[in-house]
């Protein structure tokens, strides 16, 4: 074979290789591209359908922490007898069973917003359990006084953890 048959094959041979490798590279650039695009789009439909969903766990949450705000629990579950521990076992039940009711809610939420709500929480039953062990409270009713003269005192922490859900469902928004 003649060098300039070779060189004449190389000629016609090179360009082509170099414009299929330029076309698979656009293709594949190109498919990409697309696909890209169309999980934006698959996202920014399933963020429109998932906003009413988690507008909605951070109303339960804020019903959640309404209901175990000490001043309405206090108010709302009044004690069966004088037993101030048996008071303190019903309002911690009565606390748990409403945590229990809103548990899948951590789904949507955040998780320092639901750490936030879970301090708050313990905190409430932390705020019973001390003041049912104090030696000054020896029934029911005074133990629900003590709770509630404390609260005068001092902001309760479901309003704070109340204030953080509000400040997190304000920038969601």
């Amino acid at each position: 074979m003649d060098t300039s048959k070779l060189f004449e094959i190389a000629a016609y041979t090179l360009p082509s290789l170099v414009t299929g490798g330029v076309a698979y590279y656009l293709f594949v650039e190109y498919f990409k591209d697309q696909k890209n695009t169309r999980k934006w789009l698959l996202m920014k439909e399933n963020k429109k359908d998932a906003l009413p969903l988690k507008l909605q766990a951070y109303e339960r949450m804020a019903l959640f922490l309404d209901r175990i705000n000490p001043n309405k629990l206090l108010l709302r579950v009044a004690p069966m007898s004088d037993d101030k521990k048996l008071y303190e076992v019903f309002l911690i039940d009565h606390i748990e069973q409403e945590l229990e009711h809103n548990i899948t809610q951590q789904l949507y939420i955040s998780d320092d917003c639901w750490n936030v709500i879970l301090t708050a929480k313990n905190t409430v039953i932390q705020n019973i359990r001390k003041n049912a062990n104090r030696d000054d409270v020896t029934n029911a009713d005074t133990l629900r006084q003590t709770i509630l003269s404390q609260l005068m005192e001092q902001e309760s922490p479901t309003s704070l953890a109340l204030n953080y859900l509000k400040k997190e469902v304000a920038e969601m928004i």
